[in-house]
């Protein structure tokens, strides 16, 4: 019975010191075997009419995170990083939803792995995150115990916004900004029941900018186990 507890019983409420979102164009080919029955890619046709998928790395910052009926003062600082593709999710009744599919979490504290992982299907694994902030440069650095998560990743937060980085399939920063994330949805297969988990997400005070990459790398479980490449967008808050 565990997978009834893995579909989010607890609202949990945060609030995020940062936010930075990396967003990759992959061929959808090499996306489509990690989607799980009943979702589909959200794809991009791009000017020359190819098509492309998208994955998210991002990382963020929480502060007393807890659920949603405890006091701010009962929660805890994390930092978490997760992977996610860009995914949609036709209802029984007609209705497309646009979400994210998580393919694996990281973060800084065993107790948010633990807890994650008995909650949700996030995929939560121990790492060691750092984050620091030095002259308008945002700076995170995730080392994975597996190595199959590495990130390290550095902000310029003093020339905002910046343009679309070079070799953007996008044709507008408002076409790009669609795949920055994040999306009020997350979806979740579970096998038990084959059926599609639709997690809903909720914002107050959100003002994502267009930030511009300052020696980003990043290795992620896509793409044959890997994400490597410039991102197509970077959107901080």
């Amino acid at each position: 019975m565990r997978h009834l507890l893995q579909r989010h019983p607890l609202p949990m409420q945060t609030s995020f010191a940062h936010s930075l979102v990396l967003t990759y164009a992959l061929p959808p080919q090499l996306l489509t075997p990690l989607i799980p029955p009943g979702l589909t890619l959200d794809t991009y046709r791009d000017t020359e009419g190819v098509e492309h998928g998208f994955v998210a790395a991002a990382v963020v910052d929480t502060r007393a995170l807890r659920p949603a009926f405890l006091p701010a003062g009962l929660g805890r600082d994390f930092i978490l990083t997760g992977y996610r593709i860009f995914t949609r999710f036709s209802t029984p009744g007609g209705r497309t939803m646009r979400g994210l599919r998580i393919l694996r979490s990281d973060t800084d504290h065993r107790m948010m792995v633990h807890g994650g992982n008995l909650f949700s299907r996030y995929n939560y694994h121990l790492a060691r995150i750092g984050t620091r902030t030095v002259d308008r440069t945002l700076e995170f650095k995730v080392i994975s115990a597996d190595g199959q998560a590495d990130l390290h990743i550095r902000a310029d937060l003093a020339n905002t916004p910046a343009p679309l980085p070079e070799g953007s399939p996008f044709a507008s920063a408002k076409d790009a900004r669609r795949y920055a994330g994040p999306l009020p949805y997350t979806f979740e297969y579970e096998p038990q029941t084959r059926s599609v988990i639709v997690v809903k997400a909720t914002r107050t005070q959100w003002d994502p900018v267009p930030a511009g990459p300052d020696g980003t790398q990043s290795q992620g479980p896509a793409a044959h186990g890997r994400v490597n490449g410039t991102p197509v967008i970077s959107q901080r808050v």
